[in-house]
């Protein structure tokens, strides 16, 4: 990290600066900065230097939004994304950066490509804000929370996966900004004993997240100025264009 040239640590702002804004505004456009994080940095250590960032992201998005998660849904959640932390927290003991870049970008493309499946075929028909209930439901919430789980853990990329599962339960702007709100917060401060267990967040990787933390607060208000003048099938569209421009930066690296 000390050999970082200025372009590098200016494109390093910019993926701060988006950080917030996805915290705030579109969750899915946080693929594009895991992906500029894994350009400039090697995969595995981006990995550590990003996680501190979307907590300060997530912060922000809380106070912001606190006021309307939808806890039901975050209870489904959280057991099946545990398991997927500890599966993750198994792949990175082992992976290098080239299977973490390929196992995460077809993941972010292959959940896309489920979501337009689906919402093309009428599959997900839930009430707005209201997740499908049944077996089918925590079904659902099993798969994509482990998935969820599994992607934050190697790549901080369970954005996506989460993201596309709320849209697909029929989550407004609010509702879905608000449950992902308090969802990313749990859990990535649940994941920084595994990331340090792991070396990936170590001084060094501290101080470079001092500056770009920075970057994050105006991301995060530009955010939540945008936000209310974009409408609900824009939203969703930039949500599942972002995974997969997210997607695709990670395999064709």
């Amino acid at each position: 990290m000390n050999t970082i040239a200025l372009w590098e640590l200016a494109a390093l702002a910019g993926a701060a600066l988006l950080v917030g804004f996805s915290k705030t505004a579109v969750s899915g456009a946080n693929t594009v900065s895991l992906a500029i994080f894994a350009a400039v940095l090697p995969a595995r250590e981006s990995t550590g230097v990003l996680l501190p960032l979307l907590i300060v992201g997530d912060v922000l998005a809380v106070f912001t939004y606190r006021r309307h998660a939808h806890w039901a849904t975050l209870w489904r959640l959280l057991p099946a994304v545990a398991v997927g932390v500890v599966a993750g927290w198994a792949f990175m003991l082992w992976a290098d950066d080239a299977a973490v870049r390929v196992s995460i970008g077809a993941i972010l493309l292959f959940m896309a490509a489920v979501t337009v499946w689906r919402r093309r075929t009428g599959a997900d028909g839930a009430a707005a804000g209201q997740p499908a209930g049944g077996a089918g439901g925590r079904a659902k919430a099993g798969s994509y929370g482990a998935l969820g789980g599994f992607t934050t853990m190697v790549a901080n990329a369970g954005g996506p996966v989460m993201s596309l599962y709320l849209i697909s339960s029929g989550f407004r702007k609010l509702g879905f900004l608000g449950t992902s709100a308090w969802f990313f917060f749990i859990v990535n401060v649940c994941k920084v004993p595994f990331s340090v267990g792991l070396g990936l967040i170590d001084g060094d990787s501290l101080k470079l997240d001092a500056g770009l933390a920075l970057f994050v607060i105006p991301g995060a208000i530009l955010g939540k100025l945008c936000v209310d003048r974009i409408d609900q099938l824009l939203f969703e569209r930039l949500v599942i264009a972002a995974t997969v421009v997210g997607g695709l930066q990670l395999l064709l690296r």
